[in-house]
């Protein structure tokens, strides 16, 4: 689908037509339909709802109509397709999709694919002519992995570990950010990211990287559309930038970083060559070292160095950093149990029993948890630490009657059995504490109380009090038993027992010695 909302926001942040394009994966054509009709809607970001969605926004811009009424069939934009067509991998048939596709947002009759490539045989004309496109300060950045590592030993092992470099460039002055990291991992090339802006002291609007998989998700690209790391994404938000891959095996595509790489091997990882490491932090404490050296040299062609152009030119012009840092976060794909829980680490968190069943999209950081279903996030919860099988319930998940089993506690039972009698007390009490945690009893203090429903108040209290001279922790089945077999001779013990404690010192002719 169309990303609508991150072409609206890019517009926003006064974003070319050609770098939303890029950015968003579609045409340019596209891309000017969508703000043409969002500027014709009076829509615009920070959208009035912000819950709305793409589908959302597709349903409000282009509805579908009950049918096609123009019957004329829109021609081609041939300027446009001589330039797709040198791009590698670009065919006219994948044209033609995105040609029909257009149409069909605009209520249009496309051209059959046999006329298409009529048209675009008779209309082809050939263009080698290049051109210089100036950068402009505080636009952009190129980053990239350094080719040939660094290297660090174990000093117990003599063990050599490769360290790989991370190169962040800004285009118009070429200021050069270097950083050492013991693998190429998401996680790395985030951190690098972030130290990476820490560094410059800002932010650009764009960042270009290479097609690499910590930027690009090449299970889910394809020719004509390039799915970014989603994570890669957040961050690039969170920093308000846009994220603008190289293409593959186009250099051409952020040359500065290209050529950055060249020298930063020669002026940093040659330069190191014959010195000895033996942490991450040594190596990268004389790394910081080279490269203020590095960007402080002047050019050979001019007279400026990178250090001077950032300072005089490009650094007033970089976007302030946001007041915290971007938090890494890894994604995982969890099934909500019928507990309404999901399992992070051996930890359990709730989500809206509604969604009990389906699959939910996790986001996880080393203090946060957010649950996503469809893009749109259902739960949020602190991550649990500490040992495993912990659980964080948010009571509105709950189903109703679930919600009602939260207020039974101890002190209830307890208050609840002191209005039956003294004895109906001491055997909750002693069920109460019976278990290894005092929840698992509460559905036999249910069940039990409930038996005044059934038998009556009196009957229950003699139960207990029977029971408690065999055992001094009676059970529900016990108490149970007791009234169904005893049965009314229970009424008549009790009658006693009442008659005995009203009159004091009557004890009955059987303690006296009379008649059995």
């Amino acid at each position: 689908m169309t990303k609508y909302r991150e072409i609206l926001r890019l517009h926003s942040l006064d974003f070319s037509a050609r770098a939303i394009a890029r950015s968003c994966n579609v045409s340019r054509n596209s891309v000017s339909k969508v703000l043409a009709k969002a500027k014709e809607l009076n829509i615009s970001w920070p959208l009035p709802d912000e819950h709305l969605t793409d589908a959302d926004l597709e349903r409000m811009l282009f509805p579908k109509p009950d049918k096609v009424t123009s019957s004329e069939r829109k021609m081609p934009d041939f300027a446009y397709i001589r330039k797709e067509l040198l791009r590698n991998g670009v065919s006219k048939k994948l044209l033609w999709v995105e040609y029909c596709e257009e149409c069909r947002m605009n209520n249009e009759e496309p051209l059959m694919y046999s006329r298409f490539c009529y048209y675009i045989q008779r209309e082809e004309e050939k263009r080698n002519a290049t051109m210089h496109i100036p950068r402009k300060p505080g636009q952009q950045i190129e980053v990239d992995w350094a080719g040939d590592p660094a290297h660090i030993i174990d000093p117990d092992t003599g063990e050599i570990t490769d360290v790989w470099l991370f190169v962040g460039v800004l285009s118009y002055s070429q200021y050069t950010f270097v950083e050492g990291f013991l693998n190429e991992k998401e996680k790395n090339w985030i951190t690098a990211h972030v130290h990476m802006f820490e560094y410059f002291g800002g932010v650009t609007p764009i960042l270009i990287p290479d097609n690499c998989t910590t930027a690009v998700n090449h299970h889910k690209s394809d020719w004509y559309t390039v799915a970014l790391n989603q994570t890669y994404h957040e961050m690039a938000e969170h920093y308000n930038s846009a994220i603008v891959p190289a293409r593959v095996r186009k250099p051409k595509d952020k040359p500065n970083a290209e050529g950055s790489v060249g020298n930063i091997s020669t002026w940093i990882t040659a330069a190191l060559r014959n010195e000895q490491f033996f942490s991450l932090a040594e190596l990268n404490a004389a790394i910081k070292v080279k490269l203020k050296k590095f960007n402080a040299n002047k050019f050979q062609k001019k007279d400026d160095s990178r250090l001077s152009l950032f300072l005089g030119e490009e650094s007033p012009l970089l976007a302030p950093l946001p007041a915290i840092a971007f938090e890494h976060a890894e994604w995982k794909i969890a099934t909500v149990q019928f507990n309404y829980h999901i399992a992070v680490d051996k930890m359990y968190y709730s989500v809206p029993y509604q969604y009990i069943k389906n699959k939910v999209d996790v986001r996880i950081t080393d203090t946060t948890i957010e649950i996503f279903y469809q893009h749109n996030r259902i739960a949020s919860h602190r991550r649990i630490t500490g040992r495993p099988g912990q659980y964080s319930t948010v009571t509105e998940h709950m189903p109703e009657d679930h919600q009602k089993y939260l207020d039974w506690n101890g002190e209830r039972f307890r208050k609840w059995a002191n209005q039956i009698g003294i004895n109906t007390y001491k055997v909750v009490d002693a069920i109460l504490t019976s278990g290894r945690v005092e929840q698992q009893s509460y559905r036999s203090c249910m069940g039990l109380l409930k038996l005044a429903d059934k038998y009556s108040k009196e009957k229950l209290e003699a139960a207990c009090k029977k029971a408690l001279t065999y055992t001094h922790s009676p059970s529900y089945k016990s108490i149970k038993n007791i009234l169904v077999t005893m049965g009314d001779s229970l009424k008549t013990e009790f009658t006693d027992t009442e008659v005995t404690k009203s009159k004091g010192l009557t004890r009955g002719a059987r303690h006296y010695g009379g008649k059995k």
